[in-house]
Order: C-alpha cells, then sequence, then structure tokens
C-alpha cells in the first residue's frame, strides 16, 4: 500500500493541475495579506473560499484520477496484492498530495507575514486542518462514486451534484424547513441535521473559534449553546474524522466486493 500510496502522490505532484492548485492558494494567500493587513480578516475570507473550492477540487480530482488510472489498477489487481491496499494506496496519495499543495499554497505566504508571532496562529491551524479534512473527506466521497459508477459521464455528473448538494441544495433545503416549521422548536433538529453537512461542520468549527457571533448563523448559534465554545469545537472535529473514516470503510468494502 505504501508503494502504490508512493507511486499516486508523486504522480499527482508532477501534475500540472497540482501546480496550478499550488499557484492558486500561494498567490491568493499574498494577495490576501497584502491588501488586508489584517491576519484576522485574511482568515475569514479563506474560509469561504476553503469551504466551496476545496471540496469541488477534491471530488474533480478524485474522480479524474481514478477513471485515468483504471488501466493501471486492472494491472494492479492482476498482482499478489490486496485489492483495499490498492485502493487505500491511491486515495491516500492524492488526498495527501492535494492537502499538501494546500498547505504549502497557504503556508508560505502566512510564514512569510509572520504567523507564529500573530495571535492568530490557532486560527490559521484550524483553517489548514479543515481544508486538509474536507480534501480526504471528498475524496474519499468521490472514490465511492467511481467505483459505483463504470461509466464516466454518470460517475462525473453524479460527483458534481453531490459536491453541489453539500455547497449549496443541503442548506436550501433546511431553509425551506426552517421557515415551514418555524412555529416548532427547531434547535434539536438543526442541531441533528448538522452533523449530515461536512461543510457547515467546517464553517462552525472555524467561527466558534473565531467567536464571530454575527455569523454563525441559526445552527452555529444552536451549537455553541448546546455544547459551547470548546465542546463544540471537539464534536465537530470528531464528527468530520467519522466523515473521513465512513467513506474510507466503504471504499474497501466496495473494493473487495466489485468485479474488475
Amino acid at each position: 500500500m505504501l508503494k502504490i500510496l508512493k507511486y499516486g502522490f508523486f504522480d499527482l505532484m508532477r501534475s500540472r493541475w497540482s501546480y496550478i492548485y499550488f499557484l492558486f492558494y500561494l498567490s491568493l494567500g499574498f494577495i490576501l495579506l497584502f491588501l488586508n493587513q489584517d491576519v484576522g480578516k485574511a482568515v475569514i475570507t479563506l474560509l469561504n473560499i476553503i469551504l466551496i473550492l476545496t471540496p469541488l477540487i477534491g471530488t474533480l480530482f478524485g474522480v479524474m484520477y481514478y477513471y485515468n488510472s483504471r488501466e493501471f489498477t486492472e494491472l494492479l489487481l492482476a498482482q499478489p496484492i490486496k485489492r483495499s491496499n490498492i485502493f487505500l494506496g491511491q486515495y491516500l496519495g492524492i488526498a495527501l498530495s492535494l492537502s499538501l499543495s494546500l498547505v504549502l499554497g497557504l503556508g508560505i505566504p502566512f510564514l512569510a507575514y509572520g504567523i507564529f508571532q500573530s495571535s492568530e496562529i490557532f486560527n490559521f491551524f484550524i483553517l489548514i486542518l479543515i481544508g486538509a479534512m474536507l480534501t480526504f473527506i471528498f475524496v474519499a466521497l468521490a472514490f465511492n462514486i467511481a467505483l459505483i459508477f463504470e461509466d464516466k459521464i454518470k460517475g462525473f455528473g453524479f460527483a458534481i451534484l453531490t459536491w453541489l448538494f453539500f455547497a449549496v441544495i443541503y442548506d436550501g433545503i433546511f431553509l425551506i424547513l426552517l421557515l415551514v416549521f418555524d412555529d416548532y422548536p427547531l434547535d434539536k433538529f438543526a442541531l441533528f441535521t448538522t452533523v449530515f453537512n461536512p461543510i457547515d461542520l467546517s464553517r462552525i468549527l472555524i467561527l466558534l473559534k473565531l467567536d464571530i457571533s454575527a455569523l454563525l448563523g441559526y445552527t452555529g448559534a444552536v451549537f455553541q449553546n448546546f455544547f459551547g465554545t470548546n465542546f463544540g469545537m471537539f464534536s465537530s472535529i470528531t464528527v468530520l474524522s467519522f466523515w473521513i473514516v465512513l467513506p474510507v470503510t466503504f471504499i474497501i468494502y466496495k473494493s473487495k466486493r466489485k468485479d474488475f
């Protein structure tokens, strides 16, 4: 698995798209810090970008890599190698390479602006952690989609729909339900539904740390009231970890039973 992980990692790191992804975050970090001169404001701005862009890139790269390396995967399957090792190695390779591009792309400009001497260093660390966790989550979801759909068009279409659902549609449905049932106590319902959207959980996690009550929104305010800031952050990270573990477990399960 480590050899496959190493191959997938360096294969993607040599890809021009990885360089584009890295240079995008690198330039974005320098531009935001140059315009704001305030690390705290830059972190808030980056949060909105990372919550949308990172899941999209993770989903597209995951599906694209799986379909483009299908022949190589079939060659590996003919060897005396566990199926789980093959797919876990490929998954970890792409997730780690994308996460590294994100960490280096944002880390270099913030290091240049003295993030270690800033009071916002922990907020920046949480931001990077969220970006990495979202990358691992949506790459895992993309691999599951590709394992289910043999046809590339269906796979790409469902992958985009999955990202669109978590990024836009889910919140729209939730707001409609709040409006329809506004006469009922919906605190526990809001708390329960937040668990099923990793993007919402990530947003609440960083906003709880920044303590920006005006930006928390309804679900974030409920989260803070129920758990408080510290326990709320711990709960968010725990649930996000489950969002990584469960899709990875399904990758192992599906790969063992799929007929290639």
